[in-house]
């Protein structure tokens, strides 16, 4: 079954054109011509959200914030014009997994497009000092869960976006390892040319708000980067 794309702009014509280029590379695309619409339009079974920034309502930015609030998790790609690192790291702290510029290169966006559907296939590596039970990773009451894609304290399911939680699987697989913010960003976001160090720093910062007395899992440091710390439970 062809994986669905919500296209996200207030142009017609942006939409008929990634419309039609996706649908190509056999995706099944709709467009929704404001953030009011596509809320109305978004159901579950969507892979991904295509999201211009600046519309007339409710700017992209606004439905970003609105869908993580209420948990979902599903993977936003923002087009926009406005491209400062500040721009981009306000996406990025409200939610989004990836960020491209326009005028933008319909390959580009095929190319960033396919790179954020397959991220899943990162950080397979299993730890050897995790306890294993099926393709989960056990931390004393903290379970990340790679087939679910679910991150869990206790009983209760910790909502992630799918890159923070492609983040917390790089740091889980190599708890003996202090990732650089050049390799995260290597990993997962090898194919976006945009990201920078303090992109890193902002899904550090949400990952440890939602993990809340369990924060310290992820410890950094100064000068270097970051790790899990399982010796802190």
């Amino acid at each position: 079954m062809a994986e669905k794309i919500l296209v996200v702009d207030d142009g017609k014509n942006i939409c008929e054109i990634l419309a039609f280029n996706l649908t190509n590379e056999g995706y099944e695309v709709q467009c929704a011509y404001s953030a009011e619409e596509a809320l109305k339009k978004l159901t579950p079974d969507y892979s991904l959200i295509l999201l211009d920034v600046m519309m007339g309502g409710m700017s992209g930015y606004k439905m970003a914030e609105k869908l993580r609030k209420e948990n979902n998790p599903v993977p936003i790609i923002f087009l926009t014009a406005k491209d400062t690192e500040n721009d981009m790291l306000t996406g990025f702290s409200v939610g989004a997994d990836d960020y491209i510029s326009k005028p933008f290169s319909i390959k580009e966006v095929v190319v960033r497009v396919r790179a954020l559907l397959k991220r899943s296939e990162y950080g397979q590596k299993k730890s050897e000092t995790a306890n294993t039970k099926s393709n989960q990773w056990v931390f004393n009451d903290v379970t990340i869960d790679f087939d679910t894609k679910e991150l869990k304290i206790g009983n209760e399911s910790i909502p992630l976006t799918r890159t923070e939680f492609e983040i917390i699987k790089l740091l889980a697989s190599n708890p003996s390892r202090v990732f650089e913010r050049e390799d995260i960003i290597d990993a997962i976001w090898k194919d976006s040319p945009y990201i920078t160090e303090r992109t890193i720093d902002v899904h550090i910062r949400r990952l440890r708000k939602k993990l809340g007395e369990r924060a310290s899992l992820i410890s950094s440091r100064t000068g270097y980067g970051y790790r899990f710390n399982i010796t802190e439970q």
